[in-house]
């Protein structure tokens, strides 16, 4: 299972590890340099779903509660008993913690100390247009790019969007397939989002965040869209890794 995350140990002076869950289509590498953001304590290890980067041989996920089945494995056997860990995660990211987390605390395994949701909310989030199951590879790229849902650059770079667009509408299938059960989590949460998001069609959707954790942290809105994390980076790692350190005190 070690292939899930990178690295797939983290060093053994870190006293705590955050699991970082990326956004559709990527995968670790979404989060390089971001273990630079954290305090020493916290070591970052950030996902890679089947299909993508150094992952690409394998099949693309299909089914949602397969996929979900894997990681939820993936996670325990990344996780030790000595070190608590959390998970933050973006757009699909925070959708699949979410998740995980619902699972894990229903089946009595190690729970997340924190969750920290970016860019996505189980109501009020972009739904698909009608139809969605018979467009082409191309329409779900026009679909993408008019929602300004990824970087300007991707479209401009055809062998990029080649190997991009795939693992993208792969995830974006999987997604669909999410149904909302009002699931609450009884670790804390923290939620995250660009004020001009254009996939958050409910101004209020991250609101929703509040009524889904019994210790719900609050909510922070940043400057820019779907893609604001990649300019506040630092600051939303500063933020979650000051709660997280914090309420592991607590706990020890």
């Amino acid at each position: 299972m070690s292939h899930w995350f990178t690295p797939a140990q983290p060093p053994p002076e870190a006293q705590i590890r955050l699991l970082l869950m990326p956004h559709a289509g990527s995968g670790a590498a979404a989060y390089r340099g971001w273990g630079r953001l954290l305090p020493a304590e916290v070591a970052a290890q950030a996902l890679t779903l089947p299909g993508r980067q150094s992952r690409r041989d394998e099949p693309l996920p299909v089914d949602w509660d397969a996929l979900l089945d894997d990681l939820h494995g993936a996670v325990l056997a990344t996780v030790d008993d000595e070190r608590p860990y959390a998970m933050f995660g973006h757009c699909i990211g925070a959708m699949l913690a979410y998740r995980l987390a619902v699972r894990l605390e229903a089946a009595g395994d190690p729970a997340p100390l924190l969750l920290g949701m970016s860019g996505w909310a189980p109501r009020g989030f972009f739904a698909p247009p009608p139809g969605h199951e018979k467009l082409s590879m191309d329409e779900f790229g026009d679909m993408f790019k008019d929602l300004g849902a990824f970087p300007e650059e991707l479209w401009t770079d055809p062998d990029m969007l080649d190997l991009v667009l795939p693992p993208v509408v792969a995830d974006f299938r999987i997604a669909v397939q999410f149904e909302d059960d009002e699931a609450i989590v009884e670790c804390p949460l923290v939620s995250y989002a660009g004020g001009s998001d254009p996939l958050l069609t409910d101004p209020d959707a991250m609101k929703v965040w509040a009524g889904r954790s019994r210790r719900y942290l609050g909510h922070q809105v940043y400057p820019g869209g779907h893609f604001y994390v990649s300019d506040h980076a630092a600051a939303v790692m500063s933020d979650f890794s000051r709660r997280l350190t914090r309420i592991a005190g607590d706990a020890a």
